[in-house]
């Protein structure tokens, strides 16, 4: 913008006009939701439903999923919930803690291990189309957030038990197929088992609006890009707070992040920022515990291997 047109703007009453409309988009959306990332809703009896598609990888991307690890619980000192730098080949300040514990032979240590273990979360870019919670929603482009539950079934479908069942691409245009998602509050916890794939159709009859879908989608590459991790000393630092092994200053609220998942406690990252918006812990999260139904790794066999290395 030249000088000129700054002055002619400012005698029109435009750049009042248009710092009134950054302040409103400013308020609308500092709850800390990131708008990318569906959710389903549930009804008043704790179940779910939706119809969802996922979408083939990105414009420049292989696959069609992200993969993250994460690890979220409480010590003395407060939540600890962070990305863990395993996701990226690293080593993470937790994990080795963990290990010194596993190989305690203790096992209260062991217990310790469970509670502290890493929790698995996909991301994949989905194509809403039912949401009879928010009809808004259908027909548009989300992120979603899965856990190891629902990858599974996108596993079976793709390499079907048995010989009468044929293998299908859930990630596919053509050939794929659409998701039923159905949730069902089992134990006090979602339940994802009556989910399941429909017959195999094109998501769209119009290749131009495909290509437009596609086109609209979002990178998964950025999900667990160098700015969604901190690093190594930091994760150390805050560690040892959490553990009551030091005095470090609480971090601003700013740092704090959802204690949610959609298979359960976990949390989601903002992709923008190493630092995500805050929404802290409830209650209830801070009691809940996992269902063995829904557990998204197996604390056994990788803290084994830990302790063979």
């Amino acid at each position: 913008m030249s000088f000129s047109d700054l002055k002619k703007q400012s005698s029109l009453g435009s750049l009042t006009s248009k710092l009134v409309k950054e302040v409103e988009k400013m308020s609308t959306t500092s709850s800390g939701a990131d708008e990318r990332l569906w959710k389903p809703e549930m009804d008043k009896t704790g179940n779910g439903f939706a119809v969802i598609r996922f979408l083939p990888a990105p414009e420049g991307e292989e696959l069609p999923w992200a993969k993250m690890y994460s690890h979220a619980f409480q010590g003395p000192g407060g939540w600890y919930i962070e990305n863990s730098l395993t996701t990226v080949g690293q080593k993470d300040p937790v994990s080795e803690h963990n290990r010194e514990l596993w190989n305690s032979g203790s096992d209260a240590d062991k217990e310790t291990v469970r509670k502290q273990k890493r929790k698995l979360s996909y991301y994949s870019n989905i194509y809403v189309v039912k949401d009879p919670a928010n009809p808004g929603n259908e027909g548009r482009v989300f992120l979603f957030k899965y856990g190891k539950k629902i990858f599974d079934k996108i596993m079976e479908a793709m390499q079907p038990e048995f010989e009468d069942e044929t293998p299908i691409n859930p990630f596919d245009f053509w050939q794929g197929a659409n998701f039923k998602l159905k949730i069902v509050k089992k134990d006090g916890y979602w339940n994802y088992d009556k989910s399941e794939f429909d017959r195999v159709a094109p998501l769209l009859e119009d290749d131009d609006a495909l290509e437009a879908v596609w086109k609209k989608q979002y990178s998964l590459a950025a999900v667990t890009a160098p700015d969604q991790f901190k690093s190594y000393e930091d994760l150390e630092k805050r560690l040892k707070y959490v553990l009551g092994q030091k005095n470090a200053p609480r971090p601003r609220l700013d740092e704090e992040v959802e204690n949610e998942d959609n298979d359960r406690g976990s949390y989601t990252p903002d992709f923008t920022s190493r630092r995500p918006e805050p929404e802290l812990p409830t209650v209830e999260s801070s009691v809940r515990r996992p269902s063995n139904d829904e557990d998204e790794d197996d604390a056994l066999s990788y803290f084994q291997r830990l302790a063979e290395d």
